[in-house]
């Protein structure tokens, strides 16, 4: 029997049927049409495989006859019902294969240690010895727990809403704060408040732990756990279809309107390699309103364009890779790595990632660590070895081992020209107790207290003890002298304490001459002009200790 293939009729009604798939695919997997994205070729290949299975479920079938047995074989003709989708899976399964390979580090290693341009800085010039009233005392998990405790309070909220596990650290108002925006509490909860928006967001003072709620005028509109189309990210996915994006953050302009920051991805090495930030989509969380800004044009207010994440994974290619990929494999000269962990430093109105480098051996020491702007990708190298972090948590919790707190990761601080560990020690349920600063390079050197000006006194006093420092002396303050000229309109004397002293009257002012200093004094009489000298502190005293000229 002849071979019947599904008729144009039916291929037309499959083809149908695969765009309404796609589109529902594409509706909730989002995916970028962009063939630098991995996830668009998984959205290729899955509905070319459902368009095969499609074609193959309506193809008519033929009966084979078996003359021996005189049995029916039913089978499908998979190949002339499916060749040519078949054909382009293949095709798109070579494409990822072949540029995946060639995307790699070992053919690239020059390429991937080239992402990032790694400065030398100077610490003490670099980094300004911060405020102690602009010294973050949290850390984000402290600061959500704040946040949930200050909902807990508003009754009005905390039934329809829940905080958002994950906050951004910015500065706002020159302050560093985190800012945490609300989810609805589930789907039905949504349903009810979806059409008014989420009514507010919450700011949390790093220093003075103090939870601000923002209400806003019109409800944030746009939002990671909205449904449907106003999904933030199916928002951005309809605005930009070939945009890679990479995180999406939650941030607020100077004056207060939320706004989601979206980091727009691009890949610098051949198709799947390099990963990097050409820009960012600002989203206002209120309208909807988006607007595209290259990398090196978004505006100043905005804190985070860079991840954390994909700066480390940066300088990691550039630290391993510098020497070359066979070097990282065996020689391993100069190789170094970030070490486990960052933070945040606050400064210039910008957010900087602060982590250790050590060796690519593993060491337990920092060998120096670099600071990365999140905005500008500004990145700079200190060779300053010292303590690695961990370490440096674990002598603070050694300091007060009697009270089992745990350090919270440690913030890098310039203290009297010193970098310097500092830490929060928190109880069992995260509430902060103490302080604690640790020298990085030294860090046998550490000093706790009750409030940080406690701690900070402590700090001092054992880098001076230690020699690190030294008492600052006061110079002594410059003595400007004032000179006078005028006739004696009146003289009189006294011994006071064993010294005679003449005081004269020149104009409308009396002047004391110690007969010890000015000896001249004892000749002068009324009607002498006479030239004094006085320092220029005592002008307004009633009688100005002075000396003859």
């Amino acid at each position: 029997m002849k071979n019947k293939l599904p008729t144009p009729a039916k291929i037309a009604i499959n083809i149908f049927i695969t765009l309404v798939f796609a589109a529902i695919y594409f509706y909730f997997g989002l995916p970028a049409i962009n063939i630098k994205s991995p996830e668009f070729w998984q959205f290729a290949i899955i509905t070319l495989v459902f368009f095969t299975i499609l074609n193959t479920v309506t193809t008519t079938h033929r009966i084979i006859y078996d003359p021996k047995t005189e049995g029916k074989l039913i089978i499908r003709d998979l190949w002339n019902s499916c060749k040519i989708p078949l054909i382009l899976v293949g095709l798109c399964l070579a494409f990822c294969l072949i540029f995946s390979i060639l995307s790699a580090v070992i053919f690239n290693s020059s390429a991937y240690s080239s992402l990032i341009e790694i400065k030398e800085g100077n610490f003490t010039e670099d980094v300004t010895e911060i405020s102690y009233d602009q010294i973050p005392m949290l850390d984000g998990a402290s600061a959500n727990a704040l946040a949930n405790r200050k909902l807990g309070e508003l009754s009005d909220l905390v039934s329809q809403f829940e905080v958002n596990g994950e906050s951004a650290q910015i500065n706002y108002n020159d302050r560093p704060v985190r800012v945490s925006y609300l989810n609805y509490g589930d789907f039905f909860k949504w349903f009810n408040n979806q059409s008014s928006g989420i009514p507010a967001y919450m700011v949390t003072d790093m220093v003075t732990q103090e939870v601000t709620v923002v209400r806003t005028e019109s409800g944030i509109k746009y939002s990671p756990s909205e449904y449907f189309n106003r999904n933030i990210m199916r928002h951005l996915r309809f605005n930009f279809p070939t945009f890679m994006f990479d995180d999406v953050n939650f941030e607020i302009d100077e004056e207060g309107t939320p706004y989601f920051v979206a980091s727009v991805l691009t890949k610098r090495i051949m198709v799947f390699g390099g990963n990097d930030i050409k820009g960012a989509v600002l989203v206002n969380a209120l309208t909807g309103e988006c607007s595209y800004y290259d990398a090196g044009d978004v505006p100043q207010w905005v804190d985070r364009v860079f991840s954390a994440e994909l700066l480390i994974e940066q300088y990691n290619y550039y630290g391993t890779y510098q020497g070359g990929f066979w070097n990282s494999i065996f020689g391993q000269t100069g190789c170094t790595v970030t070490t486990e962990g960052y933070n945040y430093i606050a400064q210039d109105d910008d957010v900087w990632v602060y982590t250790g480098v050590t060796s690519l051996g593993g060491d337990e020491s920092n060998i120096g660590f670099i600071l990365v702007n999140q905005r500008t990708k500004d990145a700079r190298f200190y060779n300053i070895a010292g303590a690695e972090e961990y370490s440096a948590m674990d002598s603070a919790q050694g300091s007060v081992q009697q009270y089992s707190y745990e350090a919270t990761f440690p913030l890098l601080l310039n203290i009297e020209g010193q970098p310097t560990y500092f830490m929060a020690l928190k109880d069992a349920s995260s509430l902060v107790k103490m302080y604690a600063m640790v020298n990085v390079q030294q860090y046998q050197i550490v000093a706790n207290g009750y409030s940080l000006s406690e701690c900070q006194q402590n700090y001092q006093n054992m880098l001076l003890k230690n020699g690190i420092i030294e008492e600052e002396v006061e110079p002594e303050p410059e003595i400007v002298t004032v000179e006078v000229t005028g006739s004696i309109t009146d003289i009189r004397s006294a011994v006071i304490n064993g010294t005679t002293y003449y005081y004269f009257t020149i104009g409308e002012k009396n002047y004391k001459i110690s007969a010890s200093d000015s000896e001249t004094a004892i000749f002068a009489e009324v009607g002498d002009e006479i030239t004094l000298v006085y320092n220029s502190d005592h002008a307004e005293d009633a009688i100005i200790s002075a000396k003859i000229k």
